[in-house]
């Protein structure tokens, strides 16, 4: 296994700076030309590829041109246009009671709070993090996706297992300069090494300070189980 570095505000610099020179170019991959595409893909991303997303949603946003469009279609009809989106279904739901909430309360603008994106149907911290940062340039948090849990647990910077939990945990470590930047890094990192199931321990540039590092190590910290 991987010796941690003493303090894991010392982890969380020395990993963005290893992973800032493996990711020069690391970015948001969901694609969309406007805040409510944005909001959209992001929606549509839970437990779904970006990859996905973004065959879905090259021919969505030609169909649909603003949140009254969204809003006026009949569900069903959003639904099937969703049909290769997991959760299609919750997801249309979600897609046109923002759009609807976007019109009538927001004068079809999409929110620039916290409070009041995350009172949208279906955008949690999360999902209104993505959007703050890049649809408004505000960064008021780190977001924690699927790989940002794991990678942050399994590098020993949280032993927190619900993402709520792990944000706060995250912003006291990471520098507030990176705090957009460190997920694009992990997810990155996820998608290339780091992944669930078999991770690339061998190549990864986090190894030798990885407690989690399998080549002598017995536990996946992200998981608590053996590997």
């Amino acid at each position: 296994m991987g010796t941690p570095l003493d303090t894991r505000d010392a982890q969380a610099e020395e990993v963005i700076d290893r992973l800032l020179e493996e990711y020069p170019d690391s970015t948001i991959s969901l694609r969309y030309s406007s805040r409510l595409e944005l909001l959209i893909a992001v929606i549509l991303s839970a437990q779904c590829t970006d990859e996905r997303v973004n065959t879905e949603t090259e021919h969505l946003f030609e169909k649909y041109d603003g949140p009254e469009d969204y809003a006026a279609v009949d569900e069903e009809e959003l639904a099937e246009d969703l049909n290769s989106i997991t959760y299609y279904n919750s997801k249309a739901d979600y897609v046109k009671s923002s759009c609807t909430a976007i019109v009538e309360d927001h004068d079809g603008e999409v929110p620039d709070t916290m409070d009041e994106l995350t009172e949208l149907k279906g955008v949690g911290r999360k999902t209104a993090n993505v959007v703050l940062q890049h649809g408004h340039d505000v960064v008021e948090g780190v977001v924690v996706d699927t790989h940002v849990q794991r990678i942050s647990r399994r590098l020993g910077l949280t032993e927190e297992e619900r993402p709520e939990a792990i944000e706060p945990e995250l912003m006291e470590i990471v520098p507030e300069e990176h705090w957009q930047q460190y997920t694009h890094l992990l997810i990155d990192h996820g998608r290339a090494t780091c992944t669930a199931r078999n991770p690339d321990c061998a190549d990864c540039v986090l190894a030798d300070i990885c407690p989690s590092e399998k080549g002598d190590g017995e536990v996946d910290l992200a998981s608590g189980e053996a590997w």
